[in-house]
């Protein structure tokens, strides 16, 4: 419930501070007066978009602080610890506009944006403005109203869900679809690749180890001859018999040689042993160096398709494998797509069956609660002298969309034996104001915590009907807070606290103050509403009798 409002330097306002009380509140006042200004202020620091020139002139900037009271169970406690912001019983709502345009925003004095106070104050305030009946002239509205009515906003989250999935399982088959001709596209490059690849079975690092062979055979053949020609000039047709002639014919003569020889024998049989290792090793060099000429061939025609099959595919040649796996792989999908097709053509239809059975269950809750609407506005125009009027709320087919397939439009017929017809082209003005009243007393049963604010609703008419009026908004405010900006005596007499605007000129500056009224201060100021500038007794006692009801 709004508490207060405190006004510093906005439009022709200095400063203003206002204390509302629960109940209806009136607000009076001549035309321009500055009512509307106090709604563009409370719009303001509520966030709302509106005028950009609200700084009074001659000041540095312009604000508003609005505190509202919050009870344990209140919408704007989850906004509150959403945005990381302190909560309580009490809220307190701050915002300042710059002369240069710049707006700063405060909730119980922390920082916060402007898109936070717009979600704040739709669960502290609802405004219906002059021109709020409009709002009834546009069918697109309508589903709004009765589905509020309804209540029924998990039934509409429900049917938002099957719509997204709908959405997706279409997506997914269109993009399977897709992918598939996209594959199919490119089918037989796919197959002839993929033979290839599987013919030719290159393995990750096969490159580089036929590389070394490759270079190791060919290195081989060059040294080989020469490491034969060692092997033979340190064989045993070599330098092996050289030696065991030469420590034979020594040992013939070592026994007339009186041991002088015995060292160079010993020497030269280790040397045998030496040279014996020696041609062993060469001669397993000479099997290692050995290899058949075919192979080299063999490795190089490997090597050289293998490097030509990654320079086709624009792949190293260690990635040829894995490139063979794609390629594979997307064979694979195109002979198992027409199974994946079926599946996701399926889910698909089931998507679409779900999606279709929740919005007709949606279709047939909208056609009961139309009827309980019709009944309730119809309750709500008697007392507001339209007894002879008939509302109809008409559910028909529409495009399916994600809050359903129906389109809602509310009909009346105003007077007996007329034909029903939408209301802009059926309903005057004042009866638009009336048709907003009754749907807003039907909508209204269930909410708490918010302040509801009526800006001329009441335009168009007076006298008995004014008084209907007047006495719905009451009915309207017993368990809330109701705000009215009004020119009819008969809703301002009803109001539990009256507040009169006025504008002043002073020193050649023009501001608008608002005063409340005690009783004698609203006879009169109901009396002015009656009777004009020139108040009379009989406007007086016209006042003092509505406020007597």
């Amino acid at each position: 419930m709004l508490r207060g409002l405190d006004i510093s330097d906005m439009l022709i306002i200095d400063r203003l501070e206002l204390a509302f009380q629960p109940g209806l509140n009136v607000l009076t006042g001549e035309t321009g007066a500055g009512k509307s200004i106090l709604l563009d202020s409370l719009g303001f620091v509520l966030g709302w978009r509106g005028r950009a020139d609200l700084v009074r002139q001659g000041a540095q900037q312009g604000e508003v602080t609005a505190w509202f009271d919050l009870p344990p169970d209140h919408a704007a406690h989850a906004i509150l610890q959403e945005a990381g912001l302190p909560g309580g019983d009490e809220l307190i709502l701050r915002r300042i506009n710059t002369v240069e345009g710049r707006k700063t925003a405060w909730v119980n004095d922390r920082r916060c944006s402007g898109e936070v106070l717009r979600q704040l104050s739709e669960t502290l305030v609802e405004l219906h403005g002059q021109h709020d009946d409009r709002g009834l002239l546009n069918p697109r509205g309508h589903r709004v109203i009765l589905d509020e009515f309804a209540d029924l906003g998990a039934a509409k989250t429900q049917l938002r869900a099957a719509w997204v999935a709908k959405g997706q399982a279409a997506k997914a088959l269109e993009a399977a679809e897709k992918a598939m001709a996209a594959i199919r596209d490119e089918e037989e490059f796919l197959r002839h690749a993929v033979a290839e690849l599987d013919m030719l079975a290159p393995e990750p690092g096969e490159e580089a180890l036929l590389d070394r062979q490759r270079r190791s055979m060919q290195g081989a053949e060059k040294i080989r001859s020469d490491v034969l020609r060692a092997h033979e000039i340190l064989g045993g047709n070599g330098a092996e018999a050289a030696l065991s002639d030469a420590l034979r014919w020594l040992d013939g003569a070592a026994e007339k040689a009186e041991g002088v020889l015995e060292a160079p024998m010993a020497a030269l049989s280790r040397a045998l042993v030496e040279l014996d290792e020696a041609v062993d090793g060469i001669a397993r060099a000479i099997d290692g160096l050995s290899f058949d000429p075919t192979e080299l061939e063999d490795t190089e025609e490997r090597l050289f398709a293998i490097r030509a099959m990654a320079r086709k595919h624009d792949v190293l040649a260690d990635d040829l494998s894995g490139f063979a796996d794609t390629l594979r792989a997307k064979l694979e999908a195109l002979d198992a797509g027409d199974a994946d097709l079926v599946t996701l053509r399926r889910d698909l239809a089931a998507a679409d069956a779900l999606y279709d059975t929740a919005a007709a269950e949606l279709t047939q809750t909208r056609k009961r609660a139309a009827k309980a609407l019709d009944k309730a506005v119809s309750a709500e125009l008697a007392p507001l002298k339209m007894e002879r009027a008939v509302f109809e709320t008409q559910v028909s087919p529409d495009t399916p969309g994600p809050e359903g397939a129906d389109a809602v439009a509310f009909t009346v017929a105003t007077n007996p034996g007329a034909p029903s017809g939408p209301l802009n082209k059926i309903a005057s003005g004042g009866e638009l104001s009336r048709f907003l009243l009754a749907l807003k007393v039907c909508l209204s049963k269930d909410q708490t915590g918010l302040t509801m604010i009526f800006d001329e609703i009441d335009r168009g008419v007076g006298g008995a009907t004014a008084d209907a009026v007047g006495r719905r908004l009451a009915t309207l405010a017993r368990e809330g807070q109701v705000l009215v900006v009004t020119h009819s005596p008969q809703v301002a007499a009803l109001g539990a606290h009256h507040w009169r605007v006025e504008k002043r000129v002073d020193a050649g500056m023009t501001t608008s103050t608002v005063t409340p009224l005690a009783s004698g201060d609203r006879v009169d100021e109901i009396a002015r509403m009656l009777a004009g500038d020139t108040i009379t007794q009989e406007a007086r006692g016209a006042a003092r009798a509505l406020l007597a009801g």
